[in-house]
């Protein structure tokens, strides 16, 4: 459900935990850009930031939530443990690691940033991990990110509680119908990293969803660029949508999106963008050889 005011909607997730609908994500934001780029989205008007563990800056963005000048309590910190913080004990750890670097107490949501396919049940210990954190109050919601349909189903038979959110994969020329359907199902918020396709152009670089003439159409006839568009697509369908960029004027433009929707029809020939190609790798590809990262103290 969708509440909040037209400048900074908010969705209701299924523990009651009201989240700023639109965010600002730091996903290869170098360290020294980060407090930057967090500082003129607070600035801005955003009062939702997501991070991760492996993205090696929480600490910078801890910093800008402490210069912003804002009471803790108005902003929405999200951040995600790595797969090599899984089991119980090491998660509890991970959240310690990132709270610290985030320098608060409690964090708003904590996700598992991928799913650790080749030992899952070490997926499934570090969520107990995130459900203990739950009941001692040190998160306000829990979640996860990438996880397939089948690995959600396995996830909640296996746990008491059932995640708030599922972060995956979400834009026009990738729209994840199948994995939407598997968040809807369980009543897990779907939101979308890398929102207007930019994760898209990894593996198709002659491919631009802001480019697409129908997503061109429909800016040309709201006085919008093709990224508002795109982003107004997201909160129109109600799910979450945490943009990039830590260049002011991007980040000023993303969040310009709260004074227009788009009809039913338009919103259907988005959808109908869909070319059901991935960008980037497969989340179930991801080891602990290759991938198994130390995150520092």
């Amino acid at each position: 459900m969708t509440t909040g005011t037209p400048a900074q909607p908010h969705v209701t997730l299924n523990n009651g935990v009201q989240m700023p609908a639109l965010g600002l994500g730091v996903y290869q934001s170098a360290p020294e850009e980060t407090t930057d780029a967090v500082l003129a989205a607070l600035k801005t008007g955003y009062r939702h930031i997501d991070t991760a563990a492996a993205y090696f800056n929480e600490e910078q963005v801890g910093q800008a939530i402490a210069r912003s000048g804002l009471e803790r309590a108005e902003i929405f910190v999200e951040t995600k443990l790595w797969i090599s913080d899984y089991g119980y004990d090491a998660a509890l750890r991970g959240f310690d690691k990132s709270a610290r670097k985030l320098g608060v107490d409690q964090i708003d949501l904590l996700l598992l940033h991928q799913p650790l396919a080749e030992d899952f049940a070490q997926t499934i210990a570090a969520y107990q991990a995130l459900e203990t954190l739950l009941a001692d109050g040190r998160v306000r919601a829990i979640g996860v990110s990438n996880q397939t349909p089948a690995e959600l189903d396995r996830l909640i038979a296996e746990t008491a509680v059932v995640p708030a959110v599922n972060q995956i994969q979400v834009h026009p020329y990738y729209t994840q119908p199948d994995w939407r359907a598997g968040n809807d199902r369980h009543g897990i918020l779907t939101q979308s990293w890398s929102p207007i396709g930019g994760s898209y152009n990894y593996g198709n670089a002659d491919k631009n969803p802001l480019e697409d003439p129908v997503v061109v159409a429909l800016a040309e006839k709201y006085g919008k660029t093709g990224a508002q568009v795109v982003l107004r697509w997201h909160l129109d369908h109600g799910w979450s949508a945490i943009p990039k960029s830590v260049k002011p004027h991007r980040i000023a433009e993303n969040f310009d999106v709260f004074d227009f929707t788009l009809t039913a029809d338009e919103i259907a020939s988005i959808d109908a963008l869909d070319t059901g190609v991935r960008g980037g790798p497969d989340p179930d590809s991801l080891n602990l050889a290759e991938h198994g990262w130390v995150i520092p103290d």
